[in-house]
C-alpha cells in the first residue's frame, strides 16, 4: 500500500487564532449598515416596479378584450351583410315565381279560350 495522503484541509482549524467574538459581530454590523440601505431602497424599486407590471397588465387585459368585442362587431356586421344578401336572393326568387306564376296563368287561360 502507498504512503496515505492528507486532506488539504487537515490541520486548518488548529492553525486558525482565536476569534473574538464581538469583533465578529461588530464586522457583521458594520458590513450589514454599509449594505442593507441598497438592499431596501432595491426591494422599494422592485415592490415599485412589480406594482407598475400589474397595473400594466390590466390595462393590457382591458384593451384585448376591446379588441375582442371589436372583432366580434366586424363578424356581426358580416353576418347581416350575408342575411341582407340572401334576403335580396329570396325577394328576387319570389319576384321570379310570382311572373312565372302570371304566364302559366295568362297561357292557361289562352288553352282554355282556344
Amino acid at each position: 500500500l502507498g504512503p496515505s495522503v492528507a486532506s488539504p484541509d487537515e490541520g486548518v482549524v488548529e492553525d486558525l487564532p482565536l476569534i473574538d467574538e464581538k469583533a465578529v459581530e461588530q464586522l457583521t454590523e458594520g458590513l450589514i449598515s454599509h449594505y442593507l440601505p441598497d438592499l431596501q431602497r432595491s426591494k422599494s424599486a422592485l415592490q415599485e416596479l412589480t406594482q407598475n407590471q400589474v397595473v400594466l397588465l390590466e390595462t393590457l387585459e382591458q384593451e384585448i378584450s376591446k379588441f375582442k368585442e371589436c372583432n366580434s362587431i366586424l363578424e356581426i356586421n358580416a353576418l347581416f351583410s350575408e342575411a341582407k344578401h340572401y334576403h335580396n336572393k329570396l325577394v328576387n326568387i319570389r319576384n321570379e315565381m310570382m311572373m312565372i306564376h302570371e304566364k302559366t296563368s295568362k297561357l292557361k287561360v289562352s288553352e282554355i279560350n282556344i
